[in-house]
């Protein structure tokens, strides 16, 4: 299901309720820290939020996690859908995903692919916490299959598979090297694999 309205108002850039409080505390120390290392007492005094208001927003910590999750993936959504808004070839729209990788990298300080970074800390798979992951993973494979296609890409879903399986190594690298040159160079290689797949 795409993230709730509610969660929308909730990721705005002044938190006032307790509950906008408690995201926007949870997902400034869930990237920095990782969501296991983070206790509920951090958050709780980082925030300024009592206890009781987080098993009222949010339940538990796992939903807090979750809607940690759903905000980070309705974030990204609109920063690619900003990003192309007025980018007219399609193919240029697939490489945006890589621009925006290499642009956030050092002020994330490196710290990969924080969907990834989920799923490695909540290794099964049928968590239901980890459901905006798979639903990001599958959004951003649809829209390149779906720009793909408008750019007249033969095969555009077996193209599209290589290209997730070169952004994921690309953002993988870049936590390795602490450097977006892998994702530079993922970016050169979807382009080169894009113009291949035309001629």
């Amino acid at each position: 299901m795409p993230p709730s309205l509610q969660l929308r108002k909730q990721m705005s850039n002044n938190p006032v309720s307790p509950a906008e409080r408690l995201l926007a505390t949870a997902m400034e120390l869930f990237a920095v820290n990782g969501i296991r290392a983070v206790g509920i007492d951090r958050i709780l005094a980082e925030s300024g939020v009592a206890k009781a208001s987080l098993y009222s927003a949010f339940g538990s910590k796992d939903g807090l996690v979750q809607a940690y999750l759903d905000a980070l993936d309705v974030r990204d959504r609109n920063r690619w859908e900003g990003a192309v808004s007025d980018v007219a070839e399609p193919l240029d729209r697939v490489l945006g995903f890589f621009d925006l990788a290499a642009a956030s990298a050092p002020v994330r300080n490196f710290r990969g692919c924080q969907y990834l970074n989920a799923a490695t800390e909540f290794p099964g798979d049928e968590m239901p916490m980890l459901a905006p992951v798979r639903a990001h993973r599958q959004w951003v494979f649809d829209r390149i299959v779906e720009n793909l296609a408008a750019g007249e890409v033969p095969d555009p879903e077996t193209v599209a598979a290589q290209i997730q399986l070169i952004y994921d190594g690309a953002l993988a690298g870049s936590k390795f090297c602490h450097s977006e040159d892998p994702i530079h160079l993922g970016r050169r290689m979807v382009a080169d694999l894009l113009h291949r797949s035309r001629t």
